[in-house]
């Protein structure tokens, strides 16, 4: 058997970078989608005007479903029932212990029915939390399959109430859904799932189709091809959170086992050479081991995976960060604000404060990134490209919205009548201050 032979692993040292090679270091494979939006241009208008016959040609063209047909876009009652028996019953009960985890965690996340608060004597303001009548789940297959993706999105959806939550995905080369992927659709209690990938599927959602229903939002991650078709239909569909390439940082101090470090640099880094994966530290040595044995775990994963993986870590988008100063680790984590973010130390807590911008923070050198995406609970779909910094990781309130409720009883008119019409009279709005003044008085006694 031929050894293999790998690029060397990046080392960006932060004191030697000019202000133009540190900016290169936070950019992303989604920050200049200019050619991937003239791309989807057509690719919209088609699903615009011809529905299901535009799916089934681009499930044909793009996803290589040479059978797919504009009357087979979604899956059967029976195309579930069968993925059960498609599913070794193992990957089945850890479907289900991943959704249960999952449920745990967002119900306990899913905010009261309706709260109110007496602020003034008569006075009662509070809100009411209503779930968004629907809802698309993307769930990407470009370079496998995704059951994960599916529970975390369909399960907060089911939680928060949705009444006609459905699944967007890819179809396989067959013209099939991933079976596991239709496990996963039915635990999580959705049962409208189609066939529709990357800008198609953000389309179907956004128009419609003769099978798939129009939908208020989308949510999930995807490749810049639907990035770019969710900012392009953003008038015509929320298009939620920016959930695009996969991207981590992991933040090693001096007390970090190296070939840990070296080992969970490898799993967002295989995702594919549109991902991002660094690992920042201010101890030289530890760099130094942690380059040295990252490409021993590069022999343990298959050809294809080990070359995304090596294609990530050796170039701009990734590899190892070394800083001159803990305070400088900190702050370029903060500029990056990375999707996933794990701190290998023997007191990780002690350098939770320090990080403002991360979608999410795994605490110690057991919280693998790769337990987060599949089993802890918490979403694994989160804000990308620098959005951490404005965005939180997808949950139950992004399936829910709220409205302002209030009551106010003649007590609480009377303390804040006055009030207000000062204020009506200082704007100048004559009808605003005639409603708060003695007109209002007068109407009451014409009844």
């Amino acid at each position: 058997m031929t050894a293999r032979k790998y690029p060397d692993v990046a080392l960006h040292e932060l004191g030697k970078l000019s202000s133009e090679e540190r900016a290169s270091l936070l950019s992303r494979a989604e920050d200049d989608l200019d050619q991937f939006l003239d791309g989807v241009r057509p690719i919209i208008e088609a699903v615009r005007k011809e529905g299901d016959e535009a799916l089934a040609r681009f499930g044909r063209e793009f996803d290589g479903a040479k059978s797919l047909t504009a009357d087979a876009i979604a899956a059967s009652k029976a195309d579930i029932d069968k993925a059960f028996d498609q599913v070794d019953r193992a990957m089945i009960e850890t479907l289900e212990y991943s959704a249960d985890n999952i449920r745990r965690f967002h119900e306990a996340q899913r905010p009261p029915e309706m709260w109110m608060k007496e602020i003034r004597p008569g006075v009662l303001v509070g809100e009411r939390a209503t779930p968004i009548d629907s809802v698309a789940c993307y769930s990407p297959r470009g370079k496998g399959s995704f059951p994960s993706v599916t529970l975390m999105t369909a399960i907060p959806a089911s939680v928060a109430g949705v009444p006609e939550p459905i699944i967007l995905t890819p179809p396989g080369a067959d013209g099939q859904i991933d079976p596991a992927t239709l496990v996963a659709a039915r635990l999580a209690g959705v049962e409208q799932v189609y066939k529709a990938g990357g800008a198609q599927a953000v389309a179907a959602a956004a128009y419609g189709t003769a099978t798939i229903p129009r939908c208020f939002k989308i949510v999930g991650p995807g490749s810049p091809w639907l990035v770019a078709a969710k900012r392009m239909l953003a008038g015509r569909i929320d298009p939620g959170m920016p959930a695009g390439p996969s991207e981590t940082i992991l933040l090693a101090d001096e007390t970090a086992n190296p070939y840990i470090a070296a080992l969970d640099m490898t799993i967002e880094s295989e995702h594919g050479p549109d991902s991002s994966a660094f690992l920042v530290t201010w101890d030289a040595e530890l760099a130094n081991t942690i380059r040295a044995a990252i490409p021993g775990y590069w022999d343990q994963q298959n050809e294809t995976l080990a070359g995304y993986s090596s294609s990530v870590l050796s170039g701009m988008r990734g590899g190892i960060v070394l800083a001159r100063t803990r305070e400088e680790a900190y702050a370029f984590i903060n500029d990056y604000a990375p999707e996933h973010c794990q701190v290998l130390s023997k007191t990780p807590h002690e350098h939770l404060a320090h990080i403002r911008n991360a979608s999410e923070i795994l605490l110690g050198e057991h919280a693998a990134g790769s337990i987060a995406n599949y089993m802890m609970g918490p979403n694994c779909v989160l804000p990308t490209s620098g959005a951490a910094r404005t965005h939180s990781p997808l949950g139950v309130h992004d399936f829910m919205k709220t409205c302002s409720v209030a009551h106010m009883t003649e007590t609480g008119y009377a303390e804040m009548a006055p009030h207000t019409h000062r204020f009506a009279s200082y704007e100048g709005f004559d009808g605003h201050a005639n409603a708060v003044s003695d007109l209002r008085q007068q109407a009451f006694k014409k009844i």
